[in-house]
């Protein structure tokens, strides 16, 4: 009975996880979007392994095709497109979550970030055809969001810890 629950859970938080990524406002060629909330609050509830296997399922429905990620897209040439990199660092976010959670989960979290970030960073370059470089990337795929995604980690953090507290699983 408590693996059915992480279960619903891991489907619950996938589904969570595809109506942030709706929520978005477009800025340049990286739009700001509360997935990166949904990835540490699924994370802080489920915990790296149960989290991860979420993180997994949303990817695999956009692989799939459904429109789970920002601006209605699906398919695995949103994974190829100019924000793949980010997508795929969920799971890599997910991953380095699990590694870390023991250690410190506001750490755990910070370290997620940093990779999603790397991933992104390294993809959109990659994207770019090389001809950017890497400062120029970071100026652009990373400082302009360090703050809000401070904001949706803290607010995610916070989030968590009491919904753990009223989840039984």
């Amino acid at each position: 009975m408590k693996n059915v629950r992480r279960m619903v859970l891991c489907s619950l938080f996938a589904a969570l996880t595809a109506v942030c990524a709706w929520i978005s406002v477009p800025v340049l060629d990286i739009a700001f979007t509360m997935q990166t909330f949904a990835i540490f609050l699924t994370l802080g509830v489920l915990g790296g392994k149960w989290g991860s296997l979420s993180i997994l399922i949303y990817l695999l429905l956009g692989v799939l095709g459904l429109p789970v990620f920002s601006g209605f897209q699906g398919g695995v040439g949103s994974l190829l497109g100019i924000t793949g990199g980010y997508i795929w660092g969920f799971l890599l976010s997910g991953l380095t979550y699990w590694a870390l959670e023991r250690v410190n989960s506001i750490l755990a979290c910070a370290a997620g970030m940093v990779v999603c970030y790397l991933c992104g960073s390294l993809w959109f370059q990659v994207y770019a055809g090389g001809g950017i470089g890497l400062w120029a990337v970071v100026l652009k795929c990373v400082v302009p969001y360090l703050v809000p995604d401070a904001v949706k980690l803290t607010m995610a953090w916070a989030l968590s810890s009491r919904l753990r507290r009223h989840l039984k699983y």
